[in-house]
Parts: structure tokens; C-alpha cells; sequence
């Protein structure tokens, strides 16, 4: 019996194919390219943009690991009645050495803390009238231990002892803008706007700023965007290509939730891009997408909720050379899975948080988990999966009787190191060819054959050229990235 988390259904098979022939032929690297994209010196083998040619050779998505202390911190507030799908964003503040976390649970809910499988199956969750959701709190020294302090700013039942921020918003998204040189408007934050009750589809989106995070101006609806639901978890982020903030939110169209883009220069005056992304079929529909850049591309966690009667959450990968033109990485499987344990703390759904964090050694994708499914009675909590570095996603063989073998374009090339980051097995290894233009002799080549993260590649030749193209053969590997450096 398949897993219930793939649904690898041939109408995907073959969107994913006609949608790789379509990035090979549209997104060749061009000078262009480099020039706005100038200090470049790390490439991600997702980007379509820089592969020639594979051959025995299948992209898939990186392996995560769920960390032993999920879930990091539950609905254990008087307030917090239902984290639902939890819209946090996750930051560690380089100026103040702390992590951050604004979440958003729902202060006006049905509880379902205690309730068994049966409970929640014989009594149909209906949210109730005045429903309403906030905007909370939480720190962290180390990211897995959280505190939620008490702010004493908004009234919970008669008592400002609770760690709420502000109630109202909902979907919120919240980064910390460095670039902005007016320290009132340091924070910067966009919503659904501040409503009571169920959430309609037909309300539109504001912005508030902050100093510090917590304090907040008055919501400024943006005009002239029309109609945009932005019913989910509303992401937004400035793009140092474009030189504009780019906000992430949701419309609704013939195929159910839909991703839709907005973008401003000034974060006051927003423009529509219109819808990004929909999905392959209507049962599968894409529910949310926090955005980030990575090594040139832009990363999209797509949430995709699959309809009733599954009505289950899980996060796939996505990427996009502009954020606009947007290519799922194989549809149908996971990059954060649901627990297939029924009530485990993850087993409903699965909602990546606002932004990943980059380490050393990994990179955390903090999500909101629940415990049940989607529509239905259950519990939130803050959990947390981690990536090797560059591990999003990775090339490897289809057949084990065969290597995998992976042609890049010309690259630009200086003279630097080069190092690959990838996993190899015991009794595996990794050659690496620099190629001439017919893309047929050798001019130099290297091996690896240990798992390695940016590790040089000893080369038989000196490299004398100003363009390079690399030939990857994979043989019980799988190869995420490779870099240049000085």
C-alpha cells in the first residue's frame, strides 16, 4: 500500500517532467544573469538554470531529521485555545544573540487539549462565533527551549500577565529589516487585516511596523492590489535582486488555495504580481509558502493540504529564479512528512515556519505541528526539523547499476577552489570532470569518496579557464551543491 503522504499519481509524474523539460529550455544561465546576481559562488543542483544534461539521474528532496525534543512548546496557556497552523516566524538575532519566535494562536477557540481519537471523531469541530486569533511571543537561548514572557500589554480575561502581542491579526508575517535606516521601522510586518469572527475570503492586507518587535503601529491597509484573501500564512521579505519587498499571501480561484505575489519598493505602495503558483490537481492544494533566498534561487515551503477525507498538511519544496515563475521539486513528497502515527504531535499537519536558520553545521526549519487532521478537533505545538547545509534538495541515481551522471552549463570561473557539498555511502564516491565546450574530454578531474560539506576537490590538472562546465558521476551519492571559493 502506498504511503499515504506520497500520492505520486501519474497526472504528477508527469507535470514534474514536462515541468523539468520547460526549466532547462527557459532558464539557461546568460551574462545577464550573473551580472545582477554578481557575487555568486554557490550553486544549488535544483537550479535548473546551471544543468545541462543528467543522465540515470533523479532530483529529490533532502532528508530531514525531527529533533528529539518535539515538540519545543505546546498550547499550555490559558490563551492559547488552538495554535491551528501556528503562522510562526523564526528568526536568531545576531544584534541581541537570541532566537525569536512570533506565533499566532487562535485566543477565541474551541480547546481540543485532552479529547481522545474517538472524541474527536464522533463531534464535528465547528469554530465558534467571535473566533479570533493574536499574535504571541516566545525566546529562546538556544532554539530549543523557549520561554513566553510576560509583556503585559494586551488584556486576556481581565490580565495582561500573558506573553500576547497584539489581538486580531491574523496569518501574520514579521522579519527583522537590517536595511531600513529608520529604527522605528526596523520590524516590519504584514497581516490579513484585524477582523472578529469566521475569516472571510474577501478581506484584504496591512502593515504595521515596530521598533522593537513587540510594539506596534497602527495597521495601514495596502490599496490597489484588489481583492486577495490572504487567509494563511502571509510571508514577506526584501529581495536584494529586485530591490523590492516581496510579500507571499493566498487568493482563492478554479483551483481551490492559490499563491499569490505582491511587491513594493517602499513597503507602502504595493503592486499585484498576481498568482505564483496553483495546484497540480484540486485535491492537493497548496495552503501556504513561507519564501526565503538561498545560494541564487528562491526556496518556497509549500504546505500542501490534501482535501477531505484525508484533510492532512504536509511541506513540500519549491524554487524559482525571480519568485514569480515557481517549479515544485517532486510533488507528491514531502520535505517535512506528517507523522503516519495517529495524535503523534505531527501526524495532522505540518506548516514550515518564516524563515529557516542558517548554521554551521545546519539548517533549522522550524514548523507548526497538530495533531490531527486539518478541519477537525487537535492540538498545535512549535517543532523543529533540521537539513545538512545546502540539503534542500540532491541528484542521485535511479538505477544503482549504473552512476548517476550530471552535466552542468559554463559557468563563470576565477580561479577559485572548488568544493561539493554531498553524501556518499560506504563503498561510494563522486568524480568531478571539468569538460571541454563539446562537452567530451576531460580537462582536469577530481574524486571524492566521503561525505563532505564544501570540501576541496583535489584536481589531477591545473584549471586554466575563464568558463567551466563540471561532470558529476555519482555512484552510491547524492549531491546537493558546489561552491567556489578563494
Amino acid at each position: 500500500m502506498k504511503n499515504k503522504l506520497t500520492y505520486r499519481i501519474d497526472l504528477m509524474t508527469c507535470c514534474v517532467v514536462a515541468m523539468t523539460v520547460t526549466c532547462a529550455a527557459v532558464y539557461q544561465l546568460s551574462a545577464s544573469t550573473y551580472e545582477s546576481d554578481s557575487i555568486r559562488n554557490r550553486f544549488l543542483l535544483l537550479d535548473s538554470r546551471i544543468i545541462d544534461s543528467v543522465q540515470n539521474a533523479q532530483l529529490v528532496p533532502g532528508t530531514v531529521k525531527k529533533h528529539k525534543s518535539n515538540p519545543l512548546f505546546v498550547e499550555d496557556k490559558a490563551w492559547e485555545k488552538r495554535f491551528d497552523n501556528l503562522y510562526g516566524n523564526v528568526t536568531y538575532d545576531e544584534e541581541e544573540k537570541i532566537f525569536k519566535c512570533w506565533y499566532s494562536p487562535f485566543i477565541v477557540d474551541h480547546s481540543a487539549k485532552g479529547m481522545t481519537q474517538k472524541e474527536r471523531d464522533s463531534k464535528r469541530y465547528r469554530p465558534p462565533g467571535g473566533r479570533e486569533m493574536g499574535i504571541c511571543y516566545a525566546t529562546s537561548e538556544d532554539g530549543i527551549k523557549w520561554d513566553k514572557p510576560e509583556l503585559g500589554l494586551v488584556d486576556y480575561k481581565e490580565s495582561k500577565a500573558n506573553n500576547i502581542i497584539w489581538r486580531g491579526p491574523h496569518g501574520v508575517g514579521i522579519f527583522k529589516d537590517h536595511r531600513d535606516s529608520d529604527p522605528a521601522r526596523r520590524y516590519k510586518l504584514i497581516m490579513q487585516d484585524p477582523i472578529k469572527g469566521p475569516v472571510p475570503r474577501s478581506h484584504g492586507v496591512s502593515t504595521s511596523y515596530s521598533a522593537d518587535g513587540i510594539h506596534w503601529s497602527a495597521p495601514r491597509r495596502i490599496q490597489g492590489i484588489g481583492t486577495i484573501a490572504a487567509d494563511t500564512h502571509n510571508n514577506v521579505f526584501w529581495d536584494p535582486t529586485s530591490k523590492k519587498y516581496v510579500g507571499i499571501t493566498r487568493t482563492w480561484g478554479k483551483m481551490g488555495r492559490e499563491v499569490t505575489r505582491i511587491e513594493s519598493s517602499d513597503f507602502e505602495n504595493w503592486e499585484n504580481s498576481g498568482v505564483v503558483m496553483r495546484g497540480l490537481e484540486k485535491r492537493f492544494q497548496p495552503y501556504s509558502m513561507p519564501v526565503f533566498r538561498h545560494a541564487g534561487v528562491y526556496l518556497g515551503l509549500v504546505a500542501i493540504h490534501a482535501q477531505r477525507p484525508v484533510d492532512r498538511v504536509w511541506t513540500e519544496l519549491a524554487w524559482s529564479p525571480d519568485s514569480m515563475q515557481w517549479h515544485r521539486i517532486a510533488p507528491g513528497k514531502a520535505l517535512i512528512p506528517c507523522s503516519e502515527k495517529i495524535l503523534d504531535y505531527d501526524y495532522g499537519c505540518v506548516y514550515a515556519c518564516a524563515y529557516p536558520v542558517f548554521l554551521d553545521n545546519e539548517i533549522r526549519l522550524y514548523y507548526g505541528g497538530s495533531d490531527y487532521h486539518h478541519f477537525g478537533w487537535r492540538t498545535g505545538n512549535l517543532s523543529l526539523a533540521t537539513l545538512r547545509p545546502d540539503g534542500f534538495a540532491g541528484y542521485e541515481q535511479e538505477s544503482k547499476d549504473e552512476p548517476a551522471i550530471i552535466t552542468t552549463t559554463a559557468i563563470p570561473y576565477a580561479g577559485q577552489s572548488i568544493r561539493i557539498t554531498a553524501d556518499v555511502e560506504k563503498g561510494g564516491s563522486i568524480k568531478v570532470s571539468i569538460i571541454d565546450h563539446e562537452g567530451q574530454d576531460a580537462v582536469a578531474t577530481g574524486t571524492a569518496s566521503n561525505t563532505v560539506t564544501d570540501g576541496p576537490l583535489e584536481w589531477n590538472k591545473e584549471i586554466n579557464a575563464e568558463n567551466i562546465r563540471l561532470k558529476f558521476e555519482l555512484n552510491k551519492a547524492k549531491l546537493y551543491s558546489f561552491s567556489f571559493a578563494e
